[in-house]
């Protein structure tokens, strides 16, 4: 696990969502996360990738798939990413206050 920041882009916002809303009794991978978010497999899967080095998500290969499909790779938020993310959306949140007016804010 690598210590790398994550740029929180649009794009991995959503595939961030898709898997904050997930749940141990329903994991989602790689193809349904693509459905969900709207985004295709060249834009997922590689942020995946870098969520997982980062640490914010653990995959796991499912133990045995059906013969009509090949074994899924379920994806779910750690602690860590939990609070990265929760973190990384707070201090978007000061950012945006510090430029918005006064008078938006209330």
């Amino acid at each position: 696990m690598s210590e790398s920041k994550i740029r929180l882009t649009t794009p991995t916002r959503l595939v961030l969502d898709v898997l904050m809303a997930s749940s141990a009794d329903d994991p989602v991978w790689g193809y349904r996360i693509c459905e969900l978010s709207g985004l295709g497999s060249g834009t997922v899967y590689p942020i995946l990738e870098r969520l997982e080095e980062a640490g914010w998500i653990e995959g796991k290969w499912e133990a045995e798939g059906p013969d009509d499909r090949p074994r899924r790779r379920f994806y779910e938020v750690t602690g860590t990413g939990r609070q990265e993310y929760a973190d990384a959306k707070a201090e978007a949140i000061r950012r945006k206050r510090r430029w918005l007016p006064a008078a938006l804010l209330h």
